[in-house]
């Protein structure tokens, strides 16, 4: 089975996750990155108005289609108990690629529930697995056997 990561991560703790599930799987992965600059304190004020908006952003060019594979695990973390947009806009831009979709959501404490059903409720497609990790957990390397479970 031919799979693609695709994930977005304003603060690396997605980017972690997504990078370890990458070298258990040794498949092909794709950051998403917003032309919109979310990093800094009005940036983060700016991407919580944004997700909870929904908007759709302007992304920097991708190098993979998610057409071309049989699976694509999608990693996010939560904004406002929303998908971080920039991965919204994603999906928008690929709407009618997906084949079939797993989904990791990284967060503080809450939102893990709405935001996989808004990304479902956007691919159109209800995720073959889902996985929600806490960013202290991230923070503690624990949580390989959640990832392991994830991608078995």
């Amino acid at each position: 089975m031919k799979t693609l990561i695709v994930y977005y991560s304003r603060t690396d703790i997605t980017k972690k996750v997504a990078e370890d599930i990458r070298e258990k799987l040794e498949c092909d992965i794709e950051r998403i990155m917003p032309k919109v600059n979310y990093n800094t304190k009005i940036g983060y004020a700016r991407g919580i108005k944004d997700a909870i908006g929904e908007k759709i952003v302007d992304l920097e060019d991708l190098t993979y289609d998610p057409a071309d594979y049989d699976e694509v695990i999608l990693g996010v973390p939560v904004w406002a108990s929303k998908a971080a947009n920039p991965l919204i806009s994603y999906i928008d831009k690929n709407n009618g690629k997906f084949k079939d979709i797993k989904i990791f959501v990284t967060a503080g404490s809450s939102g893990f529930e709405s935001t996989i059903k808004q990304i479902e409720k956007h691919i159109g497609l209800k995720a073959s697995k889902t996985m929600t990790l806490k960013t202290i957990d991230v923070k503690n390397d624990a949580y390989e056997s959640k990832v392991n479970e994830f991608i078995e």
